[in-house]
């Protein structure tokens, strides 16, 4: 879908090795690797566990509710208290979307699209994982999220980053579409004379290209930091870098949990106990991992609904 002009451009975008390391490891798919980080388990890489997950719930009669528990949305408004917060930006609604895996979810977004349409928020983000699969086409991908986009109205129009299940040429056709891709870039917003930087970075995950040191290249040292990453491996370099706020998602929340919404797995090489909602690292970096509003693998969920997050900064 992407010609040689475009990888061109991408690659004096965001330089020769970071696209070679994309490309390299986007034909791999591979559900287990040895990583720089160390041996990792990467089940969204592997293809036998949908399968096999879909054929237990069926046996157990639990398919169909699980279906259902998948476009069960629950708005969450979260309250951030930012240090050091511009006063224009008191106030500031950011709509969090993660983890859409928009060709998995079961309605066609129909639900997803009428609750959007009836929320109210300054800017929306998109923390990485547009596509269900990891591997292969992309033109339906790119097909729903232009739908989608039109569901999305705002001020401060949409931002993006890439997840695991992203290809690095989707970037340009999402930007065509509307969606500005931070590719360990930054951005600032602007707001009666006052700034905030939106910071972004590449899949920490699967590729591990975060690199953010070059997205923070030019920004102010003192200025008001919100990071966009796919995931929570790099908290503790954003915490030293002074991220003032950390967005992430990857982990669905465990998608499937035990009651009390206890995850039985944890797909990021994070702790666990910041797979899901707000947290605060050391008490020096506020942050929130998103449950998700798509579904990985099959279109189900229990004990962990699907989320649509609103951030009202203070």
């Amino acid at each position: 879908m992407v010609d040689n002009e475009a990888l061109l451009h991408l690659k004096n975008r965001i330089g020769p090795l970071h696209l070679g390391k994309r490309l390299e490891l986007q034909v791999s798919h591979s559900a287990f690797r040895f990583a720089p980080s160390g041996f990792h388990i990467y089940w969204e890489n592997l293809d036998a566990l949908g399968p096999f997950l879909k054929g237990g719930l069926r046996l157990s009669g639990l398919y169909h509710r699980a279906i259902r528990n998948s476009l069960d949305y629950q708005v969450e408004v979260v309250t951030a208290p930012i240090r050091g917060l511009p006063p224009a930006f008191h106030g500031f609604r950011i709509l969090h979307l993660s983890d859409l895996h928009v060709e998995g979810i079961f309605d066609r977004m129909k639900k997803l699209k009428e609750i959007l349409r009836s929320l109210t928020y300054d800017l929306c983000v998109i923390t990485g994982d547009f596509r269900f699969m990891t591997y292969g086409d992309y033109q339906e991908t790119i097909t729903l999220m232009t739908d989608l986009t039109n569901a999305i109205h705002c001020p401060y129009g949409i931002l993006g980053i890439l997840g695991n299940h992203d290809f690095i040429e989707m970037a340009p056709p999402l930007e065509k579409i509307g969606i500005p891709m931070l590719l360990n870039e930054s951005v600032p917003l602007e707001k009666n004379g006052d700034t905030l930087w939106m910071i972004g970075v590449d899949d920490p995950h699967w590729y591990e290209v975060a690199d953010l040191p070059r997205a923070l290249d030019g920004v102010p040292k003192d200025a008001v930091k919100i990071l966009l990453a796919h995931s929570t491996e790099i908290i503790p370099e954003a915490c030293e870098a002074g991220i003032d706020y950390y967005l992430c998602g990857h982990t669905h929340g465990g998608q499937i949990c035990l009651p009390g919404k206890i995850p039985i797995l944890n797909s990021s090489n994070f702790a666990r106990s910041y797979i899901a909602g707000g947290w605060n690292f050391e008490n020096r970096m506020l942050g929130y991992t998103s449950r998700g509003t798509g579904n990985s693998l099959l279109p189900v969920r229990f004990n962990c609904p699907p989320e649509i997050t609103i951030h009202q900064l203070v």
